[in-house]
């Protein structure tokens, strides 16, 4: 049975590193109402308020979220308060469409956009800069060695990355171990029990590497809170069509509707009338046994929203439960994972013997 997470000021490390952040972490891509959607200023200072009194500390924005008003509105709701809060922002998303310099990872946009960042945000640093998502064109040492810059420049103070593969991460922060730059302590991936797909190489890079995991998307699109039925997937696929644009381009992605994600959110559905929670509450509480996994984003667009997934801290799921939310989820973790766990290869490396690590699963 997992350890239970009572309260959002039950702080947590952030990784490798003595930053103590909260177990739940506020998502504000919803604060701005500019790409039409969202919610407005006083809405999003009620969400902001109900985090902070409740023992929130763990802000996540970035430059591109609502065309720079998420950073303003976080920049204004922190006011006095700057130093209790962790402000974490990104870059990498093209601010100025048409000019090839205004996205991607490069020195250029990476120190024009912290710049920006900073002046929206009304701070004089960054306590951790995300790097938003790989270009895959700039090389590493640029990237690493740029951040490190930020950092003994004394305008970011923790570097983290987010939606790139784990080969890359790890380069990047093997690279910067050898050369004594700053490395990343976190990583922001796409995670919950609608994908799982992070648990064949970036979960488990991020705890040998020492990353902290905060999982984005955790109710997938909403699909785990129970809100769609069967009716919705035609209906959302004729959507997709007239539009001519799917956001993540792939059925697989957590927020396409499938026949195989409502079954989920049934058994979602049934554990949280078992357990007398929301099926929003037993998604995050998931997660937040997962291994490697700090702090959920948690994100909203009403008031009500964000206090019932405040809710998913405090209560402690049974084995049965987990067991049944894993089942119901469950991935093939594909070659070498699979054929590395078979028995018989098993056999074959450890000659029958009982080999334990702690933290890893028995060998036997």
């Amino acid at each position: 049975m997992p350890e239970s997470t009572t309260q959002l000021d039950h702080y947590r490390l952030l990784g490798r590193s003595g930053l103590r952040v909260s177990p739940l972490c506020l998502g504000t891509m919803t604060f701005g109402t500019d790409w039409g959607w969202g919610a407005d200023r006083d809405t999003s200072r009620a969400i902001f308020d109900a985090y902070a009194e409740a023992g929130g500390n763990f802000i996540d924005t970035a430059n591109f979220y609502t065309k720079g008003t998420s950073e303003k509105l976080v920049g204004e709701f922190v006011g006095r308060e700057r130093d209790r809060f962790v402000i974490a922002t990104k870059y990498t998303l093209n601010m100025r469409p048409g000019d090839p310099n205004a996205g991607g990872n490069h020195r250029k946009n990476m120190v024009r956009a912290v710049e920006a960042s900073l002046e929206r945000l009304g701070t004089d640093f960054i306590d951790l800069y995300w790097l938003h998502m790989w270009d895959s064109t700039t090389p590493v040492d640029e990237v690493m060695r740029g951040l490190d810059d930020l950092v003994r420049a004394g305008k970011v103070v923790y570097i983290g990355v987010s939606d790139t593969a784990a080969w890359k991460v790890a380069q990047a922060n093997t690279l910067a171990e050898l050369r004594g730059w700053s490395r990343f302590i976190a990583l922001q991936v796409s995670y919950s029990l609608a994908l799982r797909d992070v648990e064949r190489d970036l979960a488990p890079m991020a705890i040998e590497l020492g990353l902290g995991v905060t999982p984005w998307a955790p109710l997938a699109g909403g699909i785990l809170t129970g809100k769609y039925t069967r009716a919705d997937i035609p209906r959302l696929e004729a959507a997709r069509t007239a539009e001519g644009f799917d956001p993540f381009d792939s059925t697989d992605r957590p927020l396409t509707l499938t026949e195989q994600r409502l079954a989920l959110a049934d058994v979602v559905k049934q554990v949280a009338a078992e357990a007398g929670r929301t099926p929003a509450q037993v998604a995050i509480n998931w997660l937040l046994t997962r291994p490697g996994v700090t702090s959920p984003i948690i994100g909203a667009r009403t008031l009500a929203q964000v206090k019932d997934n405040l809710a998913a801290l405090g209560f402690i799921p049974s084995d049965d439960m987990l067991a049944r939310l894993d089942e119901a989820s469950a991935i093939s973790l594909g070659f070498p994972h699979d054929f590395l766990a078979g028995p018989f290869v098993q056999q074959l490396v450890h000659g029958g013997a009982r080999v334990e690590t702690p933290g890893v699963r028995v060998h036997r």
